[in-house]
């Protein structure tokens, strides 16, 4: 991640092995990986916008049990000194749905050809890979009394951003802004009756994230009820929305959580 003020919890699950039950294109732009395994029954699930460590295998030598059960600065410096050849690959993805009786958790991928190391393993549909994940917790922290939320986020946030809806209690009342690549990118969307939902399809030629933040700047804040607000995907994107809510609309930046997934060329 980029600039963010997330912060990072850890659950005592430590590091959880699964592997890859099923994998799909769900549409151009994402591959949903099914995880299972019995490790997988002892999850912590949170809901909302839950993320995690993903710790990827790049060859048959990979292995998964010399990790630390935490993420930290102590964990992170335990993995880089880890062998090269037998070191997993770590991203950090959102949990896009758990199953607890199952013990399945499904993860949407965006894939954009060869870029990148995750999006092109995802896509290569890795029935059987194993895995291991590390809980971080959540991002997304509702302000207390607020009933009223705003969401923004590109591609890569549009897990966090579904999960934060389904998750919502029933009387909140909002706005939700997601840019996709592709109109075959949106998916169902289970949210309070009182969200408005907006999709944009990004233009062709467009930088990442611009539209949603236009979109965002131009959008009506009236009344002076408290706003939780959620904004992530590229960098400008979440940067921007922060400075735009926080300066120009006077919500208290407390209120705003954001993060930047990436960062555009």
């Amino acid at each position: 991640m980029a600039s963010t003020n997330i912060k990072v919890t850890h659950a005592d699950t430590g590091l959880v092995t699964a592997e890859v039950l099923r994998a799909e294109q769900i549409s151009p732009h994402f591959v949903r990986i099914t995880l299972g395994g019995e490790d997988l029954h002892r999850w912590r699930s949170l809901g909302f916008d839950q993320w995690f460590r993903l710790a990827l295998p790049i060859s048959a030598e990979t292995r998964f049990d010399r990790l630390s059960d935490r993420f930290d600065m102590r964990g992170y410096l335990r993995y880089l000194a880890l062998p090269k050849a037998s070191r997993p690959v770590i991203r950090s993805y959102t949990v896009r749905e758990y199953r607890p009786e199952a013990g399945e958790l499904d993860v949407d991928f965006v894939v954009h050809g060869t870029e990148g190391v995750a999006g092109p393993w995802a896509a290569s549909l890795p029935t059987g890979a194993p895995v291991a994940l590390i809980d971080q917790g959540c991002g997304y922290r509702p302000v207390e009394n607020a009933n009223r939320v705003l969401l923004a986020g590109d591609e890569s946030a549009l897990p966090a951003t579904l999960g934060i809806l389904r998750d919502l209690p029933d009387e909140t009342t909002g706005t939700a802004i997601i840019e996709v690549p592709h109109e075959a990118d949106q998916q169902p969307v289970i949210s309070p009756a009182g969200i408005n939902m907006h999709w944009i399809v990004r233009d062709t030629n467009a930088r990442p994230g611009a539209e949603a933040l236009a979109a965002l700047r131009e959008l009506p804040l009236d009344g002076d009820a408290p706003v939780s607000a959620f904004l992530a995907g590229e960098q400008q994107l979440a940067t921007g929305g922060r400075r735009h809510l926080a300066g120009e609309r006077g919500i208290p930046k407390t209120s705003i959580d954001f993060t930047g997934y990436w960062r555009h060329a």
